[in-house]
C-alpha cells in the first residue's frame, strides 16, 4: 500500500530526510518513531503531498506522490495532533461536510458516510451544534470523522493524542486500530512508546533523516537485549550518535 523509495528532502543546507526506504502493508500499523527533528513529520508531509521529495519518491495506494499527487490524496486520511483545525462556526456535520466536499463526494456519499461515522462514534447528541463550544474529546471525534469521511485506504498519525486526556487519548487509540480492522495501511508517529507498543506492528527508527531500525517490538528487544522500549530507543539513538 505504501512504498517508500530513497526518499530526500533538503531545506537550503539542512538535509531533513536522507535517501529512506520502507513499506507499509495493508492493515499494518508501522511506528515511524524519532527524537524532535529526527525527520518525521517532514517525511508524513511529502507522502500526504504537502511537501515535494528532493529526490526519491514514494507511491501510496499504487499512485506516485509527486506525479500523481491528486489520486494520492483521495486516498490518504491524515490526523495531526495539537489544534485540530475545525471552524467554530459551524456545526459537527457542516464542519465533515465540507471536507467531504473537498474530496468530490456527493451530497448522498456525504449524508450516507456522515451518518455511519455519528453511529460509530457516538456523536448523535451533539453533531448538529457549532463546534465552537465543544469539549477537546468531542471535537476529536469530529477531526476523526473529518478524515475518514471520504473512505481513505490509507492513514497518517502525527502525534495525534498530543495534549489530550485519558478519554480523548482512548477514543483516537481505538479509532487507530478500527483503521487497522478496516485494512487501511497506518503510518503512526509518536513520542510515547506505550502508545507505539499498544498499537503497532512494526517500528521504523528515523535518527538525523535516516532510517537506523525497521522491525517488529519484540525483534528490536531482542536485538538490544532489553525488554523496555524506551530503554531500546535510547540505546538506538544513543549507538547511532556514538556513544
Amino acid at each position: 500500500m505504501i512504498e517508500i523509495m530513497e526518499l530526500s528532502k533538503n531545506f537550503k543546507k539542512i538535509l531533513a530526510v536522507d535517501a529512506i526506504n520502507f513499506h507499509v502493508a495493508k492493515g499494518e500499523i508501522v511506528g515511524l518513531v524519532g527524537e524532535n527533528g529526527a525527520g518525521k513529520t517532514t517525511t508524513l508531509r511529502m507522502l500526504a503531498t504537502m511537501l515535494k521529495p528532493s529526490s526519491g519518491t514514494a507511491t501510496v495506494a499504487g499512485y506516485d506522490i509527486v506525479s500523481q499527487s491528486s489520486q494520492v490524496r483521495g486516498e490518504i486520511g491524515i490526523l495531526f495532533g495539537g489544534e485540530v483545525g475545525l471552524y467554530d462556526r459551524l456545526t459537527g456535520r457542516e464542519n465533515i461536510g465540507y471536507f467531504a466536499a473537498l474530496n468530490g463526494m456527493t451530497s448522498a456519499e456525504t449524508a450516507a458516510s456522515i451518518d455511519e461515522l455519528i453511529g460509530l462514534l457516538d456523536m448523535e447528541e451533539y453533531i448538529d451544534r457549532r463546534v465552537g463550544k465543544f469539549s477537546r474529546g468531542m471535537k476529536q471525534k469530529v477531526a476523526i470523522a473529518r478524515s475518514i469521511v471520504h473512505q481513505p485506504s490509507v492513514m497518517f498519525f502525527d502525534e495525534p493524542t498530543a495534549g489530550l486526556d485519558v478519554s480523548a487519548t482512548r477514543i483516537v487509540q481505538d479509532f487507530i486500530l478500527h483503521c487497522k480492522q478496516e485494512e487501511k495501511a497506518i503510518i503512526f508517529s509518536s513520542h510515547s512508546m506505550s502508545e507505539v507498543e499498544k498499537l503497532c506492528d512494526r517500528l521504523v527508527i528515523i535518527h538525523k533523516g535516516e532510517i537506523i531500525e525497521d522491525g517488529t517490538v519484540s525483534q528490536l528487544k531482542a536485538k538490544f537485549g532489553n525488554d523496555n522500549l524506551e530503554d531500546v530507543f535510547v540505546q538506538m539513538v544513543g549507538d547511532s550518535n556514538g556513544n
